[in-house]
Parts: C-alpha cells; sequence; structure tokens
C-alpha cells in the first residue's frame, strides 16, 4: 500500500510537470509571436519590426528634379535615423552611391551585387561594425537602392543554412531532447516530493498498524501539514493506553470479587451442610439446640439469598431492565420511612442522621422497593463504613428536579476509589471485616437510578466526608 500510495503521487506529479511545460511551449510560442507583429514603439521610427522600419523609411526617400543623382531624404528621415543611431547609403543602378547620411568613416561608396548580397546576409560592413538592411525606392521609373546600417549592439543577424529534410530531422530531435529532459526532470522533481508528502503519510499508516496491533508506547512527532492528525494520533494511543489499562484493572476486581463471592456463599454454605449433618445424626440433640442450628441455617440461607438476588438484580440493570413498576409516590415520606426503619434498629440507635426537607410532599413516579433499597445502600454505607460518632445529613430540595442528598462528616473516600465506587466487581478499601458486602451495592443503585431516567453524583475526599446527590 505503501509503495502504491508513493507510485500515485509521483505519476500525479510528472503529469503536473509535463502539463506546466507544455503549457510553458506554448507560452513561449504566442509571447514570440506577438512580438514579431507588435506595433508598441521603440528607437527604430516606432516599430518592433525592423525591416519593416527599413521598407518604410522610402516615404522618406526624394527626388525632385529630372536628374536621377540629385536624390535626398527629408528631414523627418534623417530625424529617424538619428534617433534610431543609424545611416543610410543610396546607391545607383550602378551599385555607386549616390546619397549618404550619418554614415561611418572609411566606408565604401561603391557595391558589387556580391558585396550587396554579402552586405545585407551578414553582420558587418568594411569601415563600420553595423547590421545592415536592404530595401528599394522607385522614383519617376527609375529603381534606387538604399541601404540603412544599425549598431550591432542594437540590431543583429542570425543565419542559418542547412538542408530541407535536415530541419525537420533536427527540430524533432530537439523536441524529443526537451521532452525526455523535461520528462526525467519531473521524475526526479516528482519523486523528491512524493517522498517527502508520503513518507508521514506512511508513519500514519505505521501508527495505526502499531494501535491495531495492541502497541500503544509510539509516539509522533506534530509537525508539517499533518500535525492534526499526528496530535489525533497520539491521543488516540494516549486514550486506548489508559482504557487498557483501565481494562485490566477492571477485569483484576472482576477476578478478585468472583473470588471474594465465592468465599462469602463457600462460608454459609460449610455452616449450613455442617449443621445439616449435625441435625441428621445420631447425635442425641436437645430441642433448644435444634431451635437454634435451624436459625443459623435459616441466617445464612438469606445471606446466600440476597447475594443471588443482587446477582440476578445487576444483571437485570446491565442489561437494560425496565420491567419496574413505577407508581406516583411521595418521595419524602419514603426517604423519611426509610431513616426511621434505621433509627428504630437498636443496632443502630446511636447514629445521627438529620433530616430535611424544603417541601412536604414531593410526588414522583417510581418503584418503591427499588428506590427504597437506593436509599438504604447510601446511607447504610455512611454508617457502616464510617465511625460510631458519624453524623449524617439528609436534605430533599425541589428544584424543577427533586434532589436527595445524603452527605455525612466520615473517613471519605480516596480519589483512586472514587474513580470505581459505581463498577460492579469493586469493594473500597475502606471496607471493614464487619461488612462483608457482595460489591454491588452503588453500581445497583446507579443502575436502578438510571432506570428511573435520573442521575447520581458522588463528591468526597479522604478525612472531610462524603456527599452523594440523587437526581430524579
Amino acid at each position: 500500500m505503501k509503495w502504491k500510495l508513493t507510485l500515485r503521487y509521483l505519476l500525479s506529479t510528472v503529469i503536473v510537470a509535463m502539463i506546466v511545460v507544455q503549457i510553458n511551449i506554448i507560452i513561449a510560442i504566442s509571447i514570440s509571436v506577438m512580438l514579431s507583429s507588435d506595433s508598441a514603439k521603440n528607437d527604430y521610427g516606432g516599430l518592433n519590426n525592423v525591416e519593416k522600419f527599413v521598407r518604410d523609411f522610402n516615404d522618406n526617400i526624394f527626388n525632385d528634379t529630372e536628374d536621377i543623382n540629385n536624390i535626398s531624404i527629408n528631414d523627418n528621415g534623417k530625424n529617424v535615423l538619428k534617433k534610431a543611431t543609424a545611416w543610410i547609403q543610396i546607391l545607383d543602378n550602378d551599385g555607386r552611391v549616390i546619397y549618404q547620411y550619418n554614415t561611418p568613416e572609411k566606408i565604401q561608396d561603391k557595391y558589387t551585387p556580391v558585396q550587396l548580397i554579402n552586405t545585407y546576409k551578414y553582420s558587418g560592413v568594411e569601415g563600420n561594425e553595423s547590421t545592415v538592411m536592404v530595401a528599394e525606392k522607385n522614383i519617376k521609373n527609375y529603381s534606387y537602392t538604399y541601404l540603412i546600417g544599425f549598431p550591432m549592439h542594437k540590431v543583429s543577424k542570425i543565419n542559418i543554412t542547412t538542408e530541407s529534410e535536415s530541419i525537420g530531422e533536427v527540430i524533432s530531435k530537439v523536441i524529443f531532447s526537451i521532452i525526455i529532459v523535461d520528462i526525467i526532470v519531473a521524475a526526479i522533481i516528482g519523486y523528491i516530493f512524493s517522498k517527502s508528502l508520503t513518507k508521514p503519510v506512511k508513519s500514519i499508516i505505521g501508527g495505526v498498524e502499531d494501535l491495531a496491533g495492541g502497541n500503544y508506547e509510539s509516539y509522533y512527532r506534530e509537525k508539517g501539514i499533518y500535525k492534526p492528525v499526528f496530535n489525533k494520533l497520539n491521543n488516540l494511543a494516549d486514550t486506548l493506553k489508559e482504557n487498557e489499562r483501565e481494562r485490566k484493572k477492571i477485569e483484576s476486581m472482576k477476578n478478585e470479587w468472583i473470588a471474594n463471592i465465592s468465599h462469602d456463599i463457600k462460608t454459609p454454605l460449610a455452616s449450613i451442610k455442617g449443621y445439616a449433618e449435625l441435625m441428621s445424626s445420631d447425635y442425641d440433640i436437645e430441642s433448644d439446640e435444634v431451635y437454634q442450628y435451624a436459625e443459623i441455617i435459616d441466617s445464612k440461607a438469606n445471606y446466600i439469598k440476597e447475594l443471588v438476588d443482587d446477582l440476578n438484580l445487576t444483571m437485570k440493570l446491565k442489561d437494560g431492565y425496565s420491567n419496574i413498576s413505577r407508581d406516583e409516590k411521595n418521595i419524602v415520606s419514603l426517604v423519611r420511612g426509610c431513616i426511621i426503619d434505621i433509627l428504630n434498629d437498636p443496632r443502630y440507635d446511636h447514629v445521627d442522621i438529620d433530616f430535611n426537607s424544603n417541601e412536604e410532599s414531593i410526588i414522583l413516579k417510581i418503584d418503591e422497593l427499588l428506590m427504597k433499597r437506593v436509599i438504604n445502600n447510601i446511607l447504610y454505607n455512611s454508617i457502616i463504613h464510617n465511625n460510631e460518632d458519624v453524623s449524617i445529613k439528609v436534605n430533599i430540595i425541589m428544584n424543577k428536579k427533586a434532589h436527595i442528598i445524603i452527605e455525612d462528616n466520615g473517613k471519605g473516600i480516596s480519589k483512586e476509589d472514587l474513580k470505581y465506587i459505581f463498577e460492579r466487581y469493586y469493594r473500597g478499601t475502606n471496607t471493614g471485616h464487619a461488612h462483608k458486602g457482595s460489591g454491588l451495592g452503588m453500581a445497583i443503585s446507579r443502575d436502578i437510578v438510571k432506570a428511573h431516567n435520573g442521575d447520581i453524583e458522588v463528591e468526597s475526599n479522604l478525612g472531610t466526608g462524603t456527599k452523594i446527590e440523587i437526581i430524579l
């Protein structure tokens, strides 16, 4: 794929270069044609075309007498020649100079036909380095030849003499050579350009391959036109690395949770099995002992049932369980009832719980049993995971939505534990031996609130207590 990408860029660059070269050739030819036919002013009487200047100059030559040798040029012609730094010689039919103006010294005064031809064909005349142009003027049926010379640094001639067939061959070779050179140059430039352009693309492809292969440690310098892409690639690598770290941690938590749950189930099962074997044996057991053993078996069985119910409920809530009965209930009375039940329990009669509500009645459509479970989970956590002198405040505020705020001044939760408080397989480090729950309480509470289209938020710091807000 990398070579295909490089080849594509190389091919596109070559095509573009060739098109540019062809356009340049067309432009050059067009400019050449325009210059040859341009009528813009210059030093030679107002025309770029020197030959036209020479032909048009015959308007300045005159002879008003019958004497063929009495020929001259007018003042305009003299001014034009001076301006162009040019000179003129007018010849009769025998090649003798019968008039001249502004000519250099030591210039010849008679020309043979061959000399005229050589003078016109080649730059430079005897006595002066000039480029000479030749033209003709007819006056009264008499033909005069006149020569106009220009400085060679302003006007020069290049003569090429060759066979007709060889011209075409030379032109073909030149064009072919130009095309070959253009292709080579374009290929080199295109290769350099495409290499610099595709190198970062190769790095991006390599980065994606690394991410796909689970290598999140690579870092790419964020520079060039692909700077935003490299930035996103680095951010993606960081995110995936963090996700992988979290996945491994949750997997470890899950395995630890399964081991703990297995232990929590195995321990009461061992008690149930032991007391059942004892009761079914030939050992003489008194009636009060039978009653005591039965209570223990019932207690352990209930404990196992609660664990299984927790597992069943959390799986249903996880899968989007919506089969909850929604009835109109007064959430204020519900929360107050949960607090009263706890305070009536002799084990918790020492607990300080302060309850306040800005409304006496807030009617919501809720599942009463599930919502009681949420409130009880949070309150019991505040009681069990803190010291006996913990103080708990419960406030209900109605502001568009019902806000149930449960706040304590207990031990608080570390930032590390706070991140996983709603995870299904997590038991916090503050969980004491006296409370061996399933680790599903807060996860179930969160899922129940979500099932009611509500939200739950937790704020906590070690040593300052915990604040949990339920929004319904």
